[in-house]
């Protein structure tokens, strides 16, 4: 009740247009919903996501939810959720993309989810990592476990969107690392992050992963830069 008062004189907005939701919207408007670019990479297990990981690190299965365009609602939503403290977005997203991939037979195979971590400095200073709720909400969703601790950032960096290619590959190898004992040994682990561009980050994290005997690795994300 006292929500519903609220929400009568302060009416949430769409975090993607910034519009007022409807009664029977959620965090992102209809028509936002209908024009946010979806890559349906589920549908093709040789997506565009997966191949730009050939021979960098060796990959199950990597996709996508959304493309990401400069001054798109993919963009503002990310901002939003990343900078303006709305984490619900996460939460949407997550809900959202596993209804895509329930059904798959290599999601079915991932042992947990693993997020891309935050320097603890970096952690203190934003106060949430930005995929944490989605990866909870696909972790509801798809019954898997989610492990924020295996993978750690040892060095704290400037935002990477600041950078440009070449420094944000420099030495990006050692900047995670991996805490594991013998229970981790042969599993299949989902790496999530929130937008893909020059994947060195995944790539990076994974090459951490991989340091555990047997580790199988698979990569999902809300978005995926896109030209």
């Amino acid at each position: 009740m006292f929500k519903k008062i609220i929400n009568l004189f302060f009416p949430p907005a769409c975090a993607g247009c910034h519009s007022f939701l409807l009664s029977n919207e959620n965090v992102i408007c209809t028509t936002c919903r209908h024009n946010i670019p979806l890559t349906n990479h589920h549908k093709n297990p040789e997506n565009e996501a997966f191949k730009k990981f050939y021979g960098r690190i060796p990959v199950e299965y990597t996709s996508a939810l959304f493309y990401f365009h400069k001054s798109g609602i993919v963009q503002q939503l990310i901002h939003n959720l990343k900078y303006r403290k709305q984490e619900e977005i996460g939460t949407v997203l997550g809900e959202w993309y596993a209804e895509d991939l329930k059904n798959l037979a290599i999601i079915q195979s991932i042992d947990e989810i693993i997020p891309v971590p935050l320097h603890k400095r970096k952690l203190r200073e934003r106060g949430y990592n930005q995929v944490t709720n989605f990866g909870l909400a696909l972790s509801k969703k798809l019954d898997l476990a989610y492990n924020d601790t295996l993978l750690i950032r040892k060095v704290y960096s400037k935002t990477q969107s600041k950078k440009n290619l070449l420094n944000r590959s420099e030495g990006i190898d050692t900047i995670f690392d991996v805490h594991f004992t013998e229970k981790d040994h042969h599993k299949h682990f989902l790496l999530i992050d929130d937008v893909i561009t020059t994947g060195s980050t995944l790539e990076a994290c994974s090459h951490a992963l991989l340091k555990i005997p047997g580790a199988k690795i698979s990569i999902v994300c809300m978005a995926m830069a896109h030209s």
